[in-house]
C-alpha cells in the first residue's frame, strides 16, 4: 500500500488497525457468493458496504451483522440480478478494493454539475413542468432520481449548462432558475414547497449518494405527528410489519422488519436508521421465497434505547415510510434513445397527455445516451390503461420505449399495541434464535469452531 506523504508513522499505524478486512467466498455456501468484513467500528460503516453491494445491482439474501467493542464484522450472501453467484472477477475486484478502504466510497461523482433539490406537494403533471422549465432555461439534465409517497414529492436534479456542458455557477441565474422552481411548487393549496440548488464544492459534502439523499429530504418532509384510522391499518395489506420492542437487560431496542423482498430492501432501512443516529449493534436478514425478515440491534449515539412510546412510533412510522418509498406502485417503462435537448420535457409531456401519473422516475445519461426508467399509473393511481401505453409508445417510439411489467410489492402490515410492549417470553426465544443463528453461521464459515 502507498501512503501518502503526510501520514507519519503512527497514523499509518491506526489506518492499518482500522482498515476493513475483506473475503469473498464463492465455496462456502451453494446458492450465493459470501463476503465478509471485519474492521474498527465507525459510525455508518454498516451503511456504506450495504450502499457498495446495491450500487452494484446485488441481492442481499441473508446476512449478519455483530460488534464487540470496537470492532464490527459482517457477513453478506449476495446473488446477482439473475439470482446466481458472482463470477465477474471485475466485479469480485471492486468489492474487494470498495469494501477494503480506509477512506470513505463515493458510489457517484458530481463534479462538474449543479444540483437541484425540490420538495413538496404532489400533483398530476408536476414532474413534467419540473422538466419543462429546466429547458426553458437552458438547463441539460445529466441525471435525476424522483420519489413520491403519500402525495408528497422528493426530487434530486443533477444539471449542466446547456451551452458550455459545465456547472452553472452565476450567482443571478441560480436565482431564476431558483425562483421558477419555488412559484411552480407552491402552485398548490399547502404552498409547502422547497427548492435548494447546490454547486461545486459544496455538491461533494452534502451529496455523497443520490438515493440516500431522498431518503433524507422525505424524512425531513415527513409528517410524523399523523395517525392512521385503525380501520384502514387493518385492511391495507400494502405497509411493512415493523415493529420495536425493549430488551432492557442488554439496553437495546429491537426493531423488526417483516415485509415482501426486493432488492436495495436492507439498504433503505439501514439507511434510515443511520440517518435518524442510530447506532446498529448486532442484526440479521434472512430471505425465505419472496419474503424478508429482518432484525436490528440498536442504541441512540449516546448508549441509550429507546425510551418512550412515541419515538417507538415514530421508528415504525419512519421504516415504513422508507420501504414503501422504493416500493411505488406502477407500470415499469424503459426508454433508451439518443439524448437531446428538451427530451425529459418531452416525454413527460406525452405520459400527463395521456392520463398518466409518474410516480418514480430515475434519469441517467452516459455520453449521448439517455436511459432513463419511469413508474406510472393514472391519475387516481390505478394500473395505466393499456391503451394510453400504446398511444405514448407510437409516438415517442417502440424501439425506445420499452414495457416491463413488474409486479406490485405487497407486504404485511401490523401496526398493534402489542408491538410496543416490553418483551414477552417470545422475544426472549427471538434473542435465543439470533445467538443460534450467529454460532451457525459463523462455524458454517469457518470464523469459530462449532461445539
Amino acid at each position: 500500500m502507498e501512503w501518502p506523504a503526510y501520514l507519519d508513522e503512527y497514523e499509518k499505524l491506526v489506518i492499518r488497525m482500522n482498515t476493513p478486512r475483506v473475503v469473498i467466498d464463492n465455496a462456502a455456501c451453494p446458492t450465493a457468493t459470501v463476503v465478509k468484513v471485519d474492521s474498527g467500528r465507525k459510525h455508518g460503516v454498516l451503511l456504506e458496504a450495504v450502499q457498495v453491494l446495491t450500487d452494484l445491482n446485488l441481492s442481499i439474501k441473508k446476512g449478519y451483522i455483530s460488534s464487540d467493542g470496537r470492532w464490527f464484522m459482517y457477513v453478506f450472501h449476495v446473488t446477482d440480478q439473475y439470482g446466481c453467484k458472482l463470477t465477474d472477477d471485475n466485479v469480485l475486484s471492486y468489492i474487494e478494493q470498495s469494501l477494503g478502504t480506509w477512506k470513505p466510497t463515493r458510489s457517484q461523482s458530481f463534479e462538474g454539475l449543479t444540483a437541484v433539490e425540490l420538495t413538496g406537494s404532489d400533483r398530476p403533471g408536476l414532474l413534467s413542468e419540473v422538466f419543462a422549465v429546466l429547458a426553458d432555461l437552458e438547463c441539460s439534465v445529466v441525471d435525476a432520481r424522483v420519489w413520491t409517497h403519500k402525495g408528497r414529492i422528493a426530487c434530486v436534479v443533477f444539471i449542466k449548462d446547456e451551452s458550455s456542458g459545465f456547472q452553472i455557477e452565476d450567482a443571478t441565474r441560480i436565482e431564476v432558475i431558483e425562483c421558477r422552481l419555488s412559484h411552480l411548487l407552491n402552485l398548490g393549496e399547502q404552498n409547502d414547497g422547497r427548492v435548494s440548488i447546490i454547486s461545486m464544492p459544496a455538491l461533494e459534502g452534502s451529496i455523497s449518494h443520490a438515493d440516500r439523499r431522498l431518503h433524507q429530504m422525505m424524512f425531513e418532509d415527513f409528517n410524523f405527528d399523523c395517525v392512521d384510522d385503525t380501520e384502514a391499518i387493518a385492511m391495507d395489506t400494502d405497509v411493512p410489519c415493523v415493529s420495536v420492542q425493549d430488551w432492557a437487560e442488554r439496553g437495546y431496542s429491537i426493531v423488526t422488519v417483516q415485509c415482501k423482498d426486493r432488492r436495495k430492501l436492507l439498504f433503505d432501512v439501514v439507511c434510515t436508521l443511520t440517518d435518524m443516529d442510530f447506532v446498529l449493534s448486532h442484526g440479521t436478514l434472512n430471505t425465505e421465497g419472496d419474503q424478508a425478515h429482518e432484525e436490528f440491534y440498536i442504541r441512540h449515539m449516546d448508549g441509550s434505547p429507546i425510551s418512550s412510546e412515541a419515538e417507538r412510533q415514530r421508528v415504525v412510522r419512519c421504516v415504513q415510510a422508507a420501504i414503501e418509498r422504493r416500493g411505488s406502485e406502477g407500470l415499469r417503462l424503459e426508454l433508451c434513445t439518443l439524448d437531446r435537448s428538451g427530451l425529459l420535457s418531452e416525454v413527460t409531456r406525452t405520459f400527463r397527455e395521456n392520463g398518466l401519473l409518474v410516480t418514480r422516475a430515475e434519469v441517467s445519461t452516459k455520453d449521448d445516451m439517455a436511459c432513463n426508467v419511469f413508474y406510472v399509473t393514472d391519475m387516481t393511481g390505478l394500473p395505466a390503461d393499456p391503451r394510453s401505453i400504446e398511444s405514448i409508445q407510437k409516438r415517442i417510439g417502440e424501439s425506445c420505449l420499452i414495457i416491463k411489467e413488474e409486479k406490485t410489492p405487497r407486504v404485511l402490515r401490523k401496526v398493534a399495541s402489542d408491538s410496543f410492549e416490553e418483551p414477552n417470553n417470545g422475544v426472549a426465544a427471538g434473542l435465543l434464535n439470533l445467538g443460534s443463528f450467529f454460532k451457525r453461521n459463523l462455524s458454517s464459515l469457518g470464523l469459530i469452531k462449532s461445539s
